[in-house]
């Protein structure tokens, strides 16, 4: 059973490093999307992909949290995973919301390119944000009532 808990408990971190680390390539992506135009297409194809990692990753990150806490005794009910969880929910929406449609706005040349780049790099500061907190939450384990 021990052995089983390890395991999981290296799944979840490993999903945590796919869910917050290529979030971090887009900074300089979206650098290179200002200034080049003849590679948009590319770079745009570049940050779906490492959002769908992401959000792929996610998900594993979500079950074995679920298999950790089961296994781990925990009671779901505890302040920091409640906190957790909120977070996770509103990072779900966010995810959903932020980076999607812009890029898609973007591909459609509806808007100003640079005002969409900066909106997309304002949300992926606001991701990573979110992801922390949640990451803080779970690492630290803070007991709130």
């Amino acid at each position: 059973m021990y052995t089983i808990y390890i395991i999981i408990l290296y799944l979840h971190i490993f999903s945590v490093i796919l869910s917050i680390g290529p979030i971090f390539i887009l900074f300089p992506l979206l650098n290179k999307l200002k200034h080049q135009v003849d590679i948009e297409k590319t770079v745009l194809d570049l940050i779906r992909f490492i959002v769908r990692l992401s959000k792929h990753a996610g998900h594993v990150l979500v079950t074995t949290g679920i298999l950790l806490i089961w296994l781990g005794g925990w009671n779901w009910l505890d302040s920091w995973i409640v906190m957790t969880v909120l977070v996770l929910m509103c990072s779900i929406f966010f995810m959903a919301r932020a980076f999607s449609p812009t890029i898609r706005k973007i591909e459609s040349g509806e808007i100003d390119r640079m005002i969409l780049i900066t909106k997309l790099k304002r949300s992926v500061i606001y991701y990573i944000s979110i992801l922390l907190i949640a990451m803080w939450f779970m690492v630290h384990k803070p007991v709130l009532w």
